[in-house]
């Protein structure tokens, strides 16, 4: 019987344009249901929907993996609410948007942009660095990450 690995907090960081912890763009669906087991919901994109994809849900884990049907299926997306998400080392989950902000400058990247989304969270987005960040009253509740895409709309897989 296949038994999935046990998680550690290692596995629940972010590595920007390269995936979370064991699970990597571009990986297969036979590859991520190796390492996560079976998802407890699969969401099928609507027809109305830009891209075709299916969505992964592991509930309990406070995963939804992304897999577009225009990457063969592949790994291309990854959202978490998991409280013990990590990026640059640094747990994340509940810090306030300048907070994430000083992180993500101190590693390089430029300043982010805020919106206000119809559901009331503020979003932080990176678009270079192909992330969204979500806050409720001001801390962060979820993260939206995905592989990078160059300037010619080409999906930059990890190698």
């Amino acid at each position: 019987m296949n038994t999935p690995q046990p998680r550690s907090t290692d596995e629940n960081e972010i590595v920007l344009g390269q995936g979370m912890g064991p699970l990597k763009f571009g990986a297969s669906m036979d590859e991520v249901r190796a390492l996560m087991g079976e998802p407890e919901e699969i969401e099928e994109s609507e027809d109305d929907d830009e891209f075709e994809h299916q969505a992964w849900n592991y509930l309990e884990e406070g995963y939804s993996l992304y897999f577009d049907r225009e990457d063969d299926y592949r790994l291309s997306c990854i959202e978490t609410d998991h409280p013990g998400m990590r990026l640059y080392g640094e747990p994340i989950h509940g810090k306030s948007p300048e907070e994430i902000q000083a992180l993500m400058q101190r590693h390089g990247h430029d300043q982010g942009e805020t919106e206000k989304v119809d559901t009331g969270e503020m979003r932080l987005s990176y678009e270079k660095e192909m992330i969204d960040l979500y806050f409720d009253e001001d801390q962060l509740q979820f993260v939206n990450f995905g592989v990078y895409i160059n300037d010619d709309l080409e999906v930059q897989w990890p190698a």
